[in-house]
């Protein structure tokens, strides 16, 4: 198993805070608005135009905070769940909580929110009716009660790994079909307002859901941290983790329920957002070794520099409007995922 010295481990951190910061600066001064720079620094200290003061601070700088505690968040459930499952393609979208947020947002849209069985295709009425946090709150408890159900499944098994992956997977197909059904009796812009949310946006964060998500990550890497000499004893296999007194059921139990509220709280806010869960955590492994003392920082760090990276180029390329950051995260995770499988010689461990 390769560790890294920690002196080196911690000069890596140190060079991802300074990147992190440095980009989020950029990203400060980027934007589908094309405002200039020197426009954007005066409204940042609020003396520029009521229009530039609203971009900068109610647009662009909650979007960056989300992006660097979700991309935290979404990379440290990746490296977490492959540790846990003994899979180096396991991610946050493993256990199927994805699909079942998906399925609680379009339940939430389509027969809820905005009234769409009652307003048809008056996208008037659906404006002002709908109400984005009970949305939020829906494709939450869909994601909770997936959470629930495959572990609860999988105890009954000892939470084996294959056992949550092949659950993981089916109960996704599940959610996934009830999705397709609801949307085939959707309106029309039903439809349209249920698609557009599963687009990863960050333009849709606000100081309110920021906050709700630093919460929920900030809980769960300490707890994470707290755990680390687990993760690293799991690694030598569950015989040896037994050996040296570890309840290896329980401890997978409540590590991959953490990861997936995590994955939960994230994607019921701002939509699907792919393939950080699995980039980073390799990267990060490849390079600095698999210490979780030291990994689940760096991830962290890590996962906030791609999301933020990815949501500076979505709004420099969107020509007027920002193009939703799960689609850049996609294009750069795709080729990914295929290098891991090729350099694994078709192996999926």
């Amino acid at each position: 198993m390769k560790y890294t010295h920690k002196k080196s481990t911690y000069v890596a951190i140190i060079i991802l805070i300074c990147a992190v910061v440095i980009l989020a600066m950029l990203s400060l001064f980027t934007g589908s608005s094309n405002m200039p720079v020197a426009d954007a620094i005066r409204a940042l200290f609020g003396n520029g135009t009521p229009s530039q003061n609203r971009i900068i601070w109610n647009i662009r700088i909650p979007r960056i905070i989300a992006a660097i505690v979700a991309g935290s968040g979404l990379s440290i459930s990746g490296l977490i769940m492959q540790t846990d499952l003994n899979n180096s393609m396991a991610s946050p979208s493993t256990l199927g909580v994805s699909n079942a947020a998906v399925f609680g947002a379009n339940l939430s849209i389509i027969a809820f929110a905005g009234g769409f069985l009652n307003t048809g295709n008056n996208i008037n009425s659906y404006t002002t009716g709908i109400n984005p946090y009970a949305t939020s709150l829906v494709a939450f408890i869909f994601s909770a009660i997936s959470i629930l159900l495959i572990l609860g499944l999988c105890r009954l098994r000892s939470l084996q790994p294959g056992i949550v992956v092949l659950a993981g997977i089916s109960i996704g197909s599940i959610w996934t079909a009830a999705t397709t059904i609801l949307q085939f009796y959707a309106t029309d812009v039903g439809i349209s307002a249920a698609i557009i949310w599963n687009f990863g946006d960050l333009g849709r964060a606000t100081y309110k859901t920021d906050l709700i998500m630093f919460v929920v990550v900030i809980t769960c890497f300490i707890a994470f941290i707290i755990m680390s000499w687990y993760f690293n004893a799991l690694l030598s296999g569950d015989a040896v983790a037994r050996s040296l007194g570890i309840n290896v059921e329980l401890l997978r139990f409540v590590s991959m329920f953490l990861a997936s509220v995590i994955t939960a709280v994230c994607v019921s806010f701002l939509g699907i957002i792919g393939f950080v869960g699995i980039i980073c955590p390799h990267v990060t492994k490849k390079v600095l070794g698999y210490d979780h003392r030291m990994s689940i920082p760096v991830s962290a760090l890590t996962g906030s520099l791609l999301l933020l990276a990815a949501d500076t180029l979505s709004r420099s390329l969107g020509n007027g409007s920002a193009l939703p950051v799960g689609a850049i995260t996609s294009l750069l995770g795709a080729p990914f995922f295929l290098a891991i499988i090729f350099s694994k010689k078709g192996s999926f461990k």
